[in-house]
């Protein structure tokens, strides 16, 4: 039987022309079916009757009989689709079941019989004269089970059975029966190549297109099998197929619905990316074109609002534009494009705050509600979307007009809702409306609006499982209302129940980071407002999910964009600190602000951790960890310079598999006893080896309290309180520097600098004071000995380091001494960068010092310095000759130069034009010849070698003003990429100037080599400080203020 037993063709043939074949095979040609050639091969033999030995002959007439009984069969179904007599159609299906009668089980012809059956059963359905199609259904699933794979008529029976489950979801419209047929496609067609019978009939559009296009019609499904089949019926679809750009739209909706109910960030992506390539197969003029441009726009607006990217908003505002353009007035689907992009605007709305996105997404739902009268099914949304614009701009306007007919529209829509609908979200609507009740309750204080509203999201909270990423605005809603309650009766309970909705809201796992991050802040400003012992807890929380968040981000710009979107969250580690120094427990006061500072080195950092204690105690561990670590930062540096967005969603889901796999080995190594807290934040005994070779002093600059503290060498902290000074005089004192500076700078060198001087006895008075008594007359700290200054938030815009009374003693014996005659002072961007740099000191190597200089960076880089050629001559002569010493400039003090001269030294001089970018700080600068020398270039290399870097050029120690305690400059670029001790500039430098000091630096830097002795970057503190005494007299005071001290 050839496929379905359709005749292809009549043979007649004598048996003597048969037997002149002899017994070689020889092959009959017959007309093309289905544009196929069909062939049969035949070979003869003689039986001879009379030799019927073990009832061969029975056999033999046996299958004679099952033969011609088939035949006969077969001849009645082409009689019967020729003539639609029905007569026909039962005399074959009675041959067939004589057949099969015949064909017992064992039979190796009953899964043949078994077909034959079935065949003149569907073939009878078909045409309307059976009518009993499960049966048959099963009978070809009974002659499946007996080929299994590996079966020549394997992939036949596949068909068979495919063929018949689409003629009874094409009679029955049942939705197993098109499923079930895809996965039998999905295994048939790779087994039927290009050209064959098989293949030709069952790629047809009656075949595995209709199945494609039942599948494409089905409702959305989010499970994993519904996700599973839409794989498969995207599998069905190759590039080129015309369904492709619809299966990949379907496969798009089912896995950000998976989205919605569960969370994932993968599903979201991954629906971003079939989104993308959907719209590029239907390109404009497409009629399809435009719904493939807002689905991709709407998965843009949830990852947006899962992940906080601006660029996805933009990019789906731009999409939705687009698609109201192909939608003018009268078009069937404006009313749809309207509420898309009126949504959208909202969402940047309360982004950026402007005006003109909130009027015009009113303006376009007013027009899209108008297009939705009484009756239509949409209405309940449009109502609904209306009253969130609306509420949005009570929100930022507090227009009471707005408020009172949001509630009325809200309402409205819940009446109109239709539960049956399977896009229907009435939770979305119940929590809208708790909020703009809890709003008005605000307003007018009438009970009964905040009584309804926590109804309203208790209701809500029940329709969701517990998982559900909506529960988290029940959360929020019903924190807002207990909250709002409170303020008014002051029950309490309220406030209680207001807590714990935050942490509810701030804890749910599967709501995105960004919106989690600004629930735990409020938290943590209303447990500050009412004193709630929580508010620990919350920094806490806020910590966690920054760093979260931010690891979430690739590349270092990136995570520096996520970290400044929320502007509430600055100041977050120093209140943190405060509020620990308030509750009285100072240790945990310094774990805060450490915890909370610096977070973009020490995510970089993790990267690059020692792992020498693993290696001994699990080797194959610290292997897979230093592995994995470097395949993270590749990738993160990699991602880095995609433009193309298809690209950069596919690099982020890599990043992502690959952070997860990382985090996995992470949580493996803490499984160790003695490596429980790997790469967790430190305690503060973790914290005090920072203070090994002194003690160190962290100044918090908190809205609520200014205080310092202070780790010793060994003991408890010590809080050092600062009443003189609140957050307010911090940033008065740093705006007066400036002006003070940029004066100074102008001034005659022999100008007695007065601004200064009177803001210099400013920071000794009412800040270094007090933290100098302690250390003097609590900590018996010797003079002249080392203390390291961990400034923080407003704080790291002053010169602390310049701290002078300006004063003669009272004696008349001279002058009182300041801050850097008393120690000798150092910074630090964390407690934990000096730590690892002290860790990386045990791995030193023979010194080789370069000095890179480039006076003449070439037009429209800045002007020439002159100096610069004289001062690497200077440092040259100063440098021991045993350094292995080398002089970059000119044409060689390129940006490649540069680069490699300092992943080759130990020892780093550079004299060049510094420039600080204040848009985006990891792009601040040195000049080169070329190109510039930037931050990022210095943060990918990691040279453990490297011990000592002067900066000689402007701008190098000073920090983001947006983000001050992330202190991203270029000193702690070269501090985190291998460097331990860095001397860099807070602002201008004058080359001609500040050649004294290198000079006096130098000379005390190497004034023990004479004896022998090595060259130690643990001394350039100390020779700093002896440098800016010694040259008192001949530098300005700016000019020995400027350059401080940075790492060991």
């Amino acid at each position: 039987m050839l496929g379905s037993g359709e005749v292809v063709g009549k043979l007649q043939m004598s048996w003597d022309e048969l037997l002149d074949h002899g017994d070689e095979p020889f092959m009959l040609s017959f007309p093309p079916v289905y544009d196929v050639h069909p062939s049969l091969t035949l070979k003869t033999a003689v039986v001879l009757a009379c030799d019927d030995r073990d009832g061969a002959l029975s056999d033999s007439l046996v299958d004679c009989e099952i033969a011609r009984g088939t035949d006969a069969g077969h001849a009645h179904i082409v009689e019967y689709v020729t003539s639609e007599n029905v007569s026909h159609l039962n005399a074959a299906v009675e041959h067939f079941e004589l057949v099969l009668d015949q064909c017992p089980v064992s039979h190796s012809d009953h899964a043949s019989a078994l077909t034959n059956l079935a065949w003149a059963c569907l073939i009878g359905y078909s045409l309307n004269d059976l009518h009993d199609i499960d049966a048959t259904t099963s009978l070809f699933r009974d002659a499946l089970a007996l080929r299994p794979q590996r079966h020549p008529d394997h992939p036949l029976s596949l068909y068979n059975l495919a063929e018949a489950l689409t003629w009874r979801h094409n009679k029955k419209d049942t939705a197993a029966d098109i499923r079930e047929a895809a996965q039998l496609y999905h295994e048939l067609l790779p087994l039927c190549p290009e050209g064959t019978y098989l293949r030709s009939i069952a790629g047809g559009a009656d075949n595995v297109d209709y199945v494609i296009r039942g599948c494409n019609n089905l409702p959305i499904d989010a499970s994993d099998e519904g996700i599973h089949l839409r794989r498969v019926v995207l599998e069905l679809c190759p590039l080129g197929h015309q369904l492709r750009p619809r299966a990949l739209g379907e496969l798009a909706r089912a896995v950000e619905a998976r989205f919605d109910q569960h969370g994932s960030i993968d599903d979201l992506d991954t629906s971003i990316q079939l989104g993308r390539e959907a719209v590029s197969l239907c390109p404009e003029g497409h009629a399809h074109h435009g719904a493939y441009l807002d689905n991709l726009a709407f998965s843009l607006v949830s990852r947006f609002n899962h992940q906080g990217k601006p660029n996805d908003l933009d990019e789906a505002i731009s999409l939705h534009e687009e698609v109201l353009c192909l939608c003018p007035v009268g078009h069937k689907s404006r009313h749809f494009s309207l509420d898309n992009l009126g949504r959208a605007l909202i969402a940047r709305f309360n982004k950026r705050g402007d005006i003109d996105d909130i009027t015009r997404a009113i303006s376009l739902s007013r027009e899209a509600l108008t297009l939705c009268p009484p009756g239509h099914p949409r209405r309940d949304r449009m109502l609904s979307n209306l009253a969130l614009a609306l509420q949005t701009r009570y929100i930022k306007l507090d227009v009471s007009e707005d408020l009172n007919e949001a509630i009325d529209l809200y309402r409205e829509s819940l009446r109109l809702t239709r539960h049956d609908d399977p896009e229907c979200q009435p939770h979305v609507t119940l929590d809208n409306l708790s909020a703009a009740l809890c709003s008005r309750f605000t307003q007018i204080r009438e009970n009964k609006d905040v009584e309804e509203a926590i109804t309203l999201c208790q209701e809500s909270s029940a329709a969701l499982s517990s998982l559900h990423p909506h529960r988290y605005y029940s959360y929020m809603r019903l924190q807002k209302a207990y909250l709002s309650r409170y303020r008014i009766l002051h029950d309490p309970a309220d406030l209680s129940l207001a807590i714990e909705n935050f942490r509810l809201a701030s804890r749910h796992p599967t709501q995105g980071f960004p919106e989690r991050i600004q629930e735990a802040i409020h938290w943590v400003r209303q447990a500050e407002v009412y004193q709630h012992e929580s508010a620990l807890e919350a920094y806490q929380m806020c910590f966690e999910l920054f760093d979260s968040h931010v690891m979430t981000r690739s590349s270092i710009i990136s995570r520096r964009e996520a970290a400044i979107a929320f502007d509430d969250a600055r100041l977050l580690p120093v209140d943190a600190a405060s509020c620990a120094i308030r509750s009285g427990n100072l240790r945990q006061a310094a774990e805060l602000a450490e915890q909370g500072r610096g977070q973009q080195w020490s995510l970089a950092s993790r990267l690059r951790t020692p792992v020498e204690d693993l290696e001994s105690a699990n080797p194959k561990l610290a292997h897979n960890y230093l592995e994995l670590s470097k395949l993270v930062s590749n990738a993160a540096q990699s991602s880095s310079t995609i433009t193309d967005r298809a690209a950069a969603d596919r690099a982020a889901t890599e990043y992502r598999r690959l952070t997860r796999q990382w985090e996995a080995t992470v949580a493996e190594i803490r499984d160790l006893r003695a490596f429980s807290r790997f790469l967790l934040p430190p305690l503060c005994e973790d914290l005090q080896a920072a203070a090994r070779q002194g003690p160190v002093i962290i100044l918090i600059a908190s809205q609520y309290s200014c205080n310092a503290i202070i780790i010793p060498t060994s003991g408890d902290p010590y809080h050092v309180p600062l009443p003189s000074v609140a957050l307010a005089d911090l940033k008065i004192l740093k705006d007066r520097f400036t002006r003070a500076i940029r004066h100074a700078l102008r001034m005659n060198p022999t100008e007695l600098r007065t601004d200064l001087i009177v803001l210099s006895r400013i920071i000794w008075d009412e800040i270094m004071l007090p933290i100098v008594n302690v250390l003097e007359h609590v900590l018996k700290l010797k003079r002249r000995s080392r203390i390291w200054l961990c400034p923080t938030a407003a704080f790291t815009s002053i010169p602390l380091h310049a701290a002078n009374p300006f004063q003669t003693k009272a004696d008349r014996s001279g002058k009182e001494p300041c801050l850097e005659d008393l120690y000798i002072c150092s910074y630090i961007p964390t407690l934990s960068a000096l730590i690892r740099s002290r860790q990386l000191m045990k791995k030193r190597v023979a010194p080789s010092f370069v000095a890179i200089g480039q006076g003449q960076p070439g037009t429209g880089k800045g002007k020439e310095l002159l100096a610069v050629d004289s001062e690497l001559e200077l440092v040259h002569k100063l440098v021991p000759a045993t350094a292995n010493r080398t002089t970059i400039s000119g044409d060689t003090a390129t940006r490649a130069g540069a680069l490699e001269a300092l992943q080759r030294n130990t020892w780093v001089h550079l004299a060049c034009h510094g420039k600080q970018d204040r848009a985006q700080p990891y792009n601040s600068h040195f000049v080169m010849r070329d190109e510039h020398l930037t931050l990022l270039d210095i943060m990918d290399k990691d040279i453990p070698h490297a011990e000592f870097a002067f900066l000689s050029a402007c701008h190098t120690a000073v920090g983001d003003e947006e983000t001050p305690d992330e202190v991203i400059h270029l000193a702690a670029g070269l501090q985190f990429s291998g460097f331990k001790s860095v001397v860099g500039t807070l602002w201008e430098v004058d080359d001609a100037v500040a050649q004294h000091v290198v000079k006096a630096f130098y000379e005390n830097m190497f004034e023990d080599l004479k004896d022998g002795g090595a060259m130690d970057c643990t001394k350039a503190a100390w020779a700093l400080n002896r440098a800016t005494h010694a040259v008192k007299t001949t530098v300005p005071l700016e000019q020995r203020m400027v350059f401080i001290h940075i790492g060991v």
